[in-house]
């Protein structure tokens, strides 16, 4: 398996360093980015720079996408003429967080000209991403998730959840998850300070109680210390959120608890901190209530 040849379409945050993790494994990776200097960065890890997405992809056996939205993961794909180049039997595995809708249209089409498809977006930051701990989510036929299974291998922890479209939905509830607790754990921090609460020993006090998280401790830190240089960004949370709800929306389910939280990342956004990290919330849920933290 390690001869399989694997490219990767999107070396930004997340692509390097699990490009990087694919050819310390032992694959042959070839890379591309929009912007050619980030792919260059792996080249120094042995890995091949091309200078298209379509000479990227000619001999892949897999394609991994780790783009910025739907948009762009169809650009590449179709827009680039990446899908008519691939070989057939070959697995395009799209690990760009985006609608499930929109995977399950680049399944069908991909899967006219006889390659397979998993929608596959991750979880973890760029800290599961250099750890290879990230949670994959991944949609698409069973054999094909199988036969993908010893790419995951040095990623991260691979789960099956479903058809088609199925690994963005579990996207979209971690997403949901997220944002709504960094929400709570900022307000909650925010209550304390108003009341003349020490913050950091309040969050000291209720760690290992029902209210621990990876949220807790990682984003109420960087609370704590005031810290909100972009590690996941704030107009990512944003678009997931939107997602989301356009994802309920085409369900009919209601979600009026992610409606108020896209409500109040709008509003962040709004107010200076969109290119900060998500756990900037913090900043304009203090600003509302006047709070010059």
């Amino acid at each position: 398996m390690r001869e399989m040849n694997i490219t990767v379409l999107g070396t930004g945050l997340m692509g390097l360093p699990m490009g990087k993790r694919l050819q310390e494994a032992g694959f042959t990776v070839t890379a591309w980015n929009r912007t050619r200097e980030k792919a260059l960065r792996l080249a120094s890890h042995g890995a091949r720079v091309a200078h298209t997405a379509t000479q990227a992809a000619r001999e892949a056996d897999v394609v991994i996408t780790m783009l910025e939205h739907g948009d762009a993961v169809d650009a590449v794909l179709f827009g680039q003429d990446v899908a008519s180049v691939l070989k057939p039997g070959a697995l395009v595995i799209d690990m760009s967080s985006i609608k499930p809708a929109e995977a399950r249209r680049h399944a069908q089409r991909l899967a006219e000209s006889g390659v397979g498809h998993l929608d596959a977006p991750v979880s973890g930051g760029t800290v599961g991403a250099e750890a290879g701990t990230l949670a994959i989510m991944v949609g698409g036929e069973l054999a094909d998730f199988e036969r993908a299974l010893p790419v995951f291998a040095p990623l991260g922890r691979a789960t099956h959840v479903g058809p088609h479209g199925a690994g963005q939905l579990a996207k979209l509830a971690n997403q949901m998850i997220v944002g709504i607790t960094i929400g709570a754990v900022s307000e909650a921090l925010l209550l304390c300070a108003k009341g003349g609460a020490d913050i950091a020993k309040v969050r000291d006090a209720i760690r290992g109680g029902f209210a621990e998280s990876r949220v807790l401790e990682l984003h109420g830190q960087r609370m704590v210390e005031n810290d909100f240089a972009k590690r996941a960004a704030l107009t990512v949370q944003l678009k997931d959120l939107r997602n989301a709800l356009e994802t309920a929306t085409d369900l009919q389910f209601n979600a009026p608890v992610t409606q108020l939280f896209e409500a109040l990342y709008t509003s962040a956004a709004e107010h200076g901190l969109a290119e900060m990290d998500h756990s900037a919330l913090f900043r304009e849920l203090a600003r509302q209530n006047g709070m010059g933290l």
